[in-house]
């Protein structure tokens, strides 16, 4: 019942997601204003702000324009939800579980707005990089050490990629990379772009064989990255301690 709570929480938290998604990119308050329609501009009541079931009551259209609300907005609500039931379950009733939640949440929107924009914005990557290195004294499991080089690895491989092909690799996912790094430390961070590195080629492979785009379009890399993040966040330990037995 905890982690239904808990993923509850997490749903109505994915409806502010879906706002700083929307506001973050055109550099608008976060404060200002109340939810509205893009399209007619009409400011939505509290039964049209239910999590995902207001979506499906309205069937994803504006009340009063008819316009289509994104797909992604219900998908951002309930993805959110069960993220956060996944890591009350992992980590019932602790401060990681806090710390996880607040790390998960900031790696949704990035995904999302990298996905939606093909770009990883600074103001979000610096404040979370920031907020990371504050935590490291505070990280159960894991030593300043671990976390500090996690963070130093990453940034490094990626900026070396980045350096090598620049076309393939941007210095947004460069210092997506070093905030994930610092969050799953060492040498978990392995584990995290490993899982990136491969979702990322097997999903752009399967794109291209779908002829869904060519082999010269570019794809974010982001959302791959964040992926990998909240997999290892969730469950890197039992994930590498698997391998090992299996070595």
């Amino acid at each position: 019942m905890q982690a239904l709570g808990f993923g509850l929480f997490g749903m109505i938290l994915g409806s502010f997601l879906n706002v700083c998604i929307d506001r973050i990119p055109r550099g608008e308050s976060l404060g200002a204003g109340r939810s509205h329609c893009d399209s007619c501009g009409r400011s939505l009541s509290a039964l049209e702000l239910i999590p995902v079931i207001s979506y499906l009551a309205l069937r994803g259209r504006c009340r009063h324009c008819g316009a289509r609300i994104p797909l992604r907005v219900p998908l951002v609500e309930l993805g959110t939800g069960v993220l956060f039931g996944l890591i009350w379950l992992r980590y019932p009733a602790s401060p990681e579980a806090l710390l996880i939640a607040a790390y998960g949440a900031l790696l949704i929107v990035i995904l999302v707005i990298d996905l939606e924009r093909g770009r990883i914005l600074n103001k979000l990557s610096y404040p979370a990089i920031g907020l990371a290195l504050l935590a490291v004294p505070f990280t159960p499991g894991r030593d300043a050490a671990q976390l500090l080089i996690g963070g130093a690895a990453a940034f490094g491989l990626l900026l070396l990629i980045a350096w090598i092909y620049p076309a393939g690799m941007g210095m947004g996912d460069v210092k997506l990379a070093a905030f994930i790094g610092l969050t799953v430390g060492h040498p978990q961070v392995w584990l995290a772009l490993f899982l990136a590195f491969v979702g990322g080629g097997l999903i752009s492979g399967g794109l291209v064989v779908a002829r869904v785009i060519g082999r010269k379009d570019p794809i974010a890399f982001g959302p791959f990255l964040a992926a990998g993040a909240i997999a290892t966040l969730l469950y890197g330990e039992q994930i590498l301690n698997w391998w090992s037995r299996g070595i």
